[in-house]
Parts: structure tokens; C-alpha cells; sequence
């Protein structure tokens, strides 16, 4: 008989918080937007997972506790990864990647291998509209500064302007490693609302002759300047910013693979087997960092606030950009792309597409907003490396 009432207590159902209820509540909508909706699947639906997990009493996959250790100079576990593996559950495990900044970094390698720099290199002039979609990203920072987050907790919130998981996740690991959990939940949703969130504030700030601009078409790009493009990217931002080298140099190295044509067998790798098999493993211990005790609070209501406020931001920065640029180049700019550089590639460069034939059916702006899309990409990143300097 006490076997078996030790059986029963043993069982979560016993264990369960109210905390942990809501979060596990939580994760089945995350998995429904995710399989239903289709919002950001790839990686929502491993992150909700993950959050499923880790908030399931008695598991053990995933322990705060430590993590927590693992950041207090007054531990014997302080930066000790040999220490966690001797208490360290599944998920304990997996998120060492994180901490190690490995994930994101292999994630940016297979981006650079599926990405085609070309309508950068033809019109350099899209830099300047992804380095001005980065916007968000310091306003956000001031404003979370203001409201009380530590500078190293606004940098990380503010990095939800770039729109790329993958950088919000390198640098929040590194500065505010116990806000991980909402920071990426609120960067893959809110690079799954592209679609609903960029129109309202790409016409509110644009004419209707504006919208219907129709652009030259891009020249061609050759093979020596593609694959040149790639080491010369690196070598210049890792001299000036050497804390954004590990997230540039890795999608640098992914897109050199791709345009040099000798490496088939790695740049095929990059793209499909490495990239499949790390955003299961970064999204499961991602997910794993939402738990109740982290996610549950206030400071997690004012993330999703102001998430959303720094994408907005980051989007107009780039629209007011191409229209005070039209004021000085004779060839008219289209203000619609420069909302695409957010880096949600390649879904904000379709939404510029979308809205541009709505008022001119015979406009086509896809190209001309992969510029400053993979522009963002590449801003977002040396973005945190600047935040990493400053504040790490």
C-alpha cells in the first residue's frame, strides 16, 4: 500500500502549480498557431514543445536552479558547464548550445547558404535602408532603459527590432540570459505577423504616387563579385565590430559556400541536414527557458509591448529613409522596400511586393526589396554586436 500511494504522489498530477497549468496552456496555443496557423511552424512549434516540457512537474529535463548558479560569481557551479552535466536533465543539455552561442551562429550559416546577395551588390544603396530599419532596435533600448530594464535587459528587448530570431537569441543568451524565453517567443511571433503588421504603417507613412513608383531593373551581378562580396563583408565588420564576427562570419562563410560552386556537398549540408537538425535542438531549449517562474510576470507583458513597438519602428525607419533619399536621387526610390529591411527574409520583402501591386499591378518590387532585406540581416547582426560591446 505505500508503494503505491508513493506511486501517485510521484505523479505530476499531484505536483502541478497553478504557474505551471498556465504555461502549459500556453504552449498548446504556441502549438496551435504553429500546426493550425501556420505562424513561424519551423521554429514555433519546437519552441512551444520545448515550453510544454520543461513546465511538465516532476520531469527534470530542465533546471532553472542551475542556470541561475551557473551566472552567481559566489557558486561553486559559476560558468562551470562540468558542474551542470552532473545534475543536467535532456534539456539542461541542449541549452548549453545556446549558452555557448553555437546555435545561432550554425542557424546564420545556413541562412548565408540559402541567401542570394545579388540585389545588394547591384544597388548598395539598400545597405543604408537595412541599416536604417535598425531604428527600432535603439529606440526600443532607450525606451526600455526608461521603464526600469537593466541596460544589458533593454539591449535584449530591443533587438526584437531586427526581426531575426537568431540574433535576438545570441545576444539575449549573452546579456539577459533569464529573459531568453520571452524575447524569442516574442521575436518568432511577431516575424510570423509580417504580413498583418507592416501594411498599416507602410501606407500610413507613403502617398499613393509613392506606392505605385515603379523601379529600373537590377543589373547583372557576376560570379567574382558574389563571391568576393562574402570575405570582404567579413573581414571589414569583424575589424571594426569584432563582437558581431561570430553571427556575420558564420553567414558569410554559409553564402561563400553557396556562390563559390566547389563545395556543393557542404553548401547543400549548410542549407538542409545542419540547419534542420539545430533549430530542433534551439528551439526545444529555448522553449525550455519559459517557465512559469520566468514567463509569468509583468516583465514579460512589457517585452510583447514593446516587441511589437521596435518592429514598428524599425519598419517606418526604413520607409522614411528611401522617401528622404528620393529627395536627393533623381532615379525615385520605391518607399515600400524599405520597410523590408527588418531582416524576416524572405517574408518582408513579399509583403513590399504585396502592397507595391496593390496600388500598381504591373509593379514588381521583389527584387528590389531583397536589398534591404538581406541588407537587415547583416544589420541586425553587427546591431548586436554593437549592443554586445556595450553592454556585455
Amino acid at each position: 500500500m505505500d508503494d503505491i500511494i508513493r506511486f501517485f504522489e510521484g505523479m505530476g498530477f499531484m505536483q502541478i502549480t497553478w504557474g505551471q497549468g498556465i504555461m502549459l496552456i500556453l504552449s498548446f496555443f504556441l502549438l496551435y498557431l504553429a500546426i493550425v496557423k501556420k505562424y513561424e511552424p519551423l521554429l514555433l512549434l519546437p519552441i512551444a514543445f520545448g515550453m510544454l516540457l520543461t513546465n511538465l512537474p516532476a520531469a527534470g529535463m530542465y533546471h532553472a536552479e542551475l542556470w541561475t548558479a551557473f551566472l552567481d560569481e559566489s557558486s561553486p557551479m559559476y560558468h562551470s558547464y562540468g558542474a551542470i552535466l552532473k545534475e543536467a536533465g535532456l534539456l539542461d543539455i541542449m541549452y548549453m548550445g545556446v549558452k555557448m552561442g553555437l546555435y545561432p551562429c550554425l542557424i546564420f550559416m545556413g541562412v548565408g547558404a540559402m541567401t542570394d546577395f545579388g540585389p545588394l551588390i547591384a544597388n548598395p544603396k539598400s545597405l543604408l535602408l537595412g541599416a536604417a530599419a535598425q531604428l527600432g532596435i535603439f529606440l526600443t533600448f532607450i525606451c526600455a532603459n526608461a521603464l526600469g530594464f537593466t541596460p544589458a535587459e533593454a539591449g535584449s528587448i530591443g533587438i526584437i527590432g531586427g526581426a531575426d530570431g537568431p540574433t535576438s537569441i545570441f545576444l539575449t543568451s549573452k546579456l539577459a540570459p533569464h529573459l531568453l524565453g520571452p524575447i524569442a517567443i516574442a521575436a518568432y511571433s511577431y516575424m510570423a505577423l509580417v504580413p498583418v503588421i507592416q501594411p498599416p504603417i507602410m501606407k500610413a507613412l507613403t502617398t499613393k504616387s509613392e506606392r505605385a513608383i515603379k523601379m529600373k531593373q537590377l543589373r547583372p551581378v557576376s560570379k567574382t563579385e558574389k563571391i568576393v562580396f562574402p570575405i570582404a563583408i567579413t573581414a571589414i565588420v569583424a575589424l571594426i565590430l569584432p563582437d558581431a564576427a561570430p553571427l556575420v562570419g558564420c553567414l558569410m562563410l554559409g553564402n561563400l559556400a553557396k556562390e563559390c560552386c566547389v563545395i556543393d556537398r557542404l553548401s547543400d549540408t549548410m542549407q538542409n541536414s545542419l540547419m534542420n537538425i539545430v533549430v530542433i535542438f534551439l528551439g526545444l531549449s529555448v522553449g525550455a527557458t519559459a517557465t512559469a517562474e520566468s514567463f509569468l510576470n509583468v516583465k514579460t507583458i512589457l517585452i510583447l509591448c514593446m516587441g511589437i513597438v521596435a518592429f514598428g519602428c524599425g519598419t517606418a525607419g526604413g520607409v522614411l529613409l528611401a522617401k528622404l533619399m528620393n529627395l536627393f536621387s533623381k532615379e525615385k526610390i520605391n518607399p515600400l522596400i524599405g520597410s523590408a529591411g527588418v531582416s524576416a527574409v524572405p517574408m518582408a520583402a513579399r509583403v513590399s511586393q504585396q502592397v507595391g501591386q496593390e496600388e500598381n499591378p504591373s509593379n514588381f518590387l521583389l527584387m528590389h526589396a531583397m536589398g534591404p532585406n538581406v541588407a537587415g540581416v547583416i544589420g541586425s547582426a553587427v546591431a548586436a554586436g554593437i549592443l554586445l560591446s556595450m553592454l556585455g
